[in-house]
């Protein structure tokens, strides 16, 4: 037995609320969303933290701007507050080396960052997971049991193919889906609505296309005036703050 199993259990123990931004398919806007979504809820006095688990291919950190940002050693890793979030990736250890990790070493990876981070008290815990439906998403699955899925897509055939499979897949296992969200909107998509309303899973709702999002990376204060965290404000944030937004 791992002895790491049980020390994660209490990582999570003040921890509200775990969100996994997925939806199998890359480049459909899973680390922007988990990352504007973590700052839209620290801008509503929300204690948050985002967990960026792509090892593979990190990339939260170039969206919230983070360079030279290291974690404490105090009886486990202290993640660093950026921006109000407590953030926490493999990036700090890894640098702008790549991590070719497979099989078991995927979960030994995941099992490690779990057991060492110390979040403390949170209301949210946003985590931004790698593509496809593999190793870390059944990790995250088993090792954080009081995770629930937050799925996106694009109105891309392929892209809604592939979530479709891992919500058959997180169904089968009971696993909580708080919804799904339609990304990269270019027109009216009302038949792509329909057939996500069709999942028997909560719609979120649309985001538009943003052309000028790329121009507002890596700085925070003009990401969140972006119509994009706009859109996500409206859609994921005021389902997670039904009280409209006020601090707690």
């Amino acid at each position: 037995m791992d002895p790491r199993l049980s020390v994660i259990k209490k990582r999570f123990e003040n921890v509200k609320k775990i969100i996994a931004v997925s939806g199998g398919k890359g480049g459909i806007g899973k680390s922007l969303t988990a990352s504007t979504l973590s700052l839209c809820l620290t801008r509503h006095s929300r204690r948050t933290g985002l967990l960026d688990l792509d090892f593979c291919g990190p990339s939260t950190h170039v969206i919230l701007g983070l360079d030279g940002v290291y974690p404490e050693e105090e009886r486990g890793i202290v993640p660093p507050e950026i921006h109000g979030i407590k953030y926490m990736s493999i990036v700090p250890f890894t640098g702008s080396h790549p991590s070719p990790l497979r099989g078991g070493e995927v979960s030994n990876a995941i099992i490690e960052i779990l057991a060492v981070t110390r979040w403390g008290p949170l209301e949210y815990l946003i985590i931004d997971m790698p593509p496809g439906t593999g190793d870390t998403v059944l990790d995250v699955i088993r090792l954080i049991g009081k995770s629930e899925f937050l799925l996106v897509t694009t109105p891309s055939a392929v892209a809604l193919a592939v979530m479709k499979r891992e919500l058959i897949m997180l169904k089968e296992l009971d696993v909580p889906v708080m919804g799904v969200l339609l990304n990269m909107k270019l027109k009216d998509k009302t038949a792509v609505a329909e057939e996500i309303a069709g999942l028997k899973v909560p719609f979120l709702g649309s985001i538009d296309f943003d052309y000028a999002l790329e121009e507002a990376l890596g700085n925070p204060e003009k990401l969140l005036k972006t119509n994009f965290a706009r859109q996500l404000n409206q859609t994921v944030c005021s389902r997670l703050l039904p009280e409209g937004g006020r601090a707690s």
